[in-house]
């Protein structure tokens, strides 16, 4: 049955290679600066849509964090975006005009991107609303992160999605273009989370958090997953299977200890639930491009107000990357 399973999950994934290869008749180049891409540089990819507004801070925190390159894909923004990137140096730049749905939620744009840019780098891929934080990031940059995971040939490492919100409704503090929104969403829930595994990919499925209590209460079952492996030291050979959820060869999904230790993880502080969520949510819904008929997006309709208060007494002030790693959000492993 393992050898059944390896060939089938061998075969999928050149099936995901070879659909990446046939989107990326989908990719227009606004600015190519991947000539400038050193061996030894860490690359972040993300797909955006009208994310303006946030891009500014996006980029300010990764750099100095350590990113030396960002390779991003526009989907039709109208916002001014575009013109934004096309500008900062580090940045390259494509355009898709095309559906965000057929291409899997961009995952088989960003695999092929990956897989022409990225062989050998650690990469990593986030989007906008997405911040990391991991073991020692007040004092260690990105690199020194990945020099102990090249030193342990460890080639892949796990962030749970948190999510962040404010206290009282959303749109009580305006959100600025270029300000750091944990300013403004500095709370999370440092419980109610579920984790089982994926017998057929390995990786552990997390969901919890204030998007299950609040918009699915009644099918906890249908709550956006929380479990990412976000950082990896690319091949070629590689592929994301959702998201950044799973990916394939399946030992990459690995980024727990099934022995009873704990593998070093980090978290991507999730920045989704700023003033401008409602209207951002509105404009996804109405164009129906993202998972299982943009079920998520249908639960933040149908609540019971446009600016949700996601605050409740057992929310916790957002302090550092230490007190999540004493809550059990993260761990730095051996990592010392």
């Amino acid at each position: 049955m393992r050898i059944w399973r390896s060939y089938r999950l061998r075969l999928q994934r050149r099936r995901w290679l070879v659909r990446a290869f046939r989107k990326r008749r989908e990719l227009s180049v606004i600015a190519d600066r991947t000539g400038a891409i050193r061996p030894d540089d860490i690359l972040v990819f993300s797909t955006f849509r009208n994310e303006d507004v946030r891009l500014p801070y996006f980029l300010e925190y990764y750099r100095k964090l350590g990113v030396n390159h960002f390779i991003m894909v526009d989907n039709a923004s109208t916002d001014g975006a575009a013109a934004y990137l096309k500008d900062q140096p580090d940045v390259s730049l494509f355009h898709a005009e095309a559906s965000y749905k057929r291409a899997r939620f961009g995952v088989d744009w960003l695999n092929w991107l990956q897989r022409k840019y990225a062989h050998g780098h650690w990469t990593l891929v986030v989007d906008p609303d997405e911040l990391l934080v991991y073991p020692f990031c007040d004092t260690r940059p990105l690199r020194a992160l990945t020099d102990w995971l090249d030193a342990s040939s460890i080639k892949s490492f796990g962030a749970m999605l948190l999510d962040m919100y404010p206290k009282g409704r959303l749109d009580d503090t305006p959100y600025r273009r270029g300000s750091d929104p944990l300013r403004i969403a500095e709370w999370f829930d440092s419980g109610n989370y579920v984790i089982h595994r994926n017998p057929q990919f390995g990786n552990l499925w997390i969901r919890g958090g204030p998007r299950m209590r609040a918009f699915f209460a009644a099918a906890p079952d249908r709550a956006p997953a929380l479990n990412k492996v976000p950082l990896v030291k690319w091949d070629r050979k590689y592929a994301y299977v959702s998201s950044t959820h799973m990916l394939l060869p399946r030992g990459l999904n690995l980024v727990y200890d099934e022995w009873g230790g704990e593998k070093a993880s980090g978290v991507l502080l999730h920045t989704k639930f700023l003033s401008t969520f409602t209207d951002k949510a509105k404009e996804e819904l109405s164009r129906g491009q993202h998972y299982a008929n943009s079920v998520e997006y249908r639960a933040y309709a149908a609540g019971d107000e446009a600016n949700p208060d996601l605050w409740c007494k057992w929310s916790e002030r957002y302090i550092n990357w230490r007190q999540l790693e004493i809550l059990g959000i993260m761990s730095k492993g051996n990592w010392a």
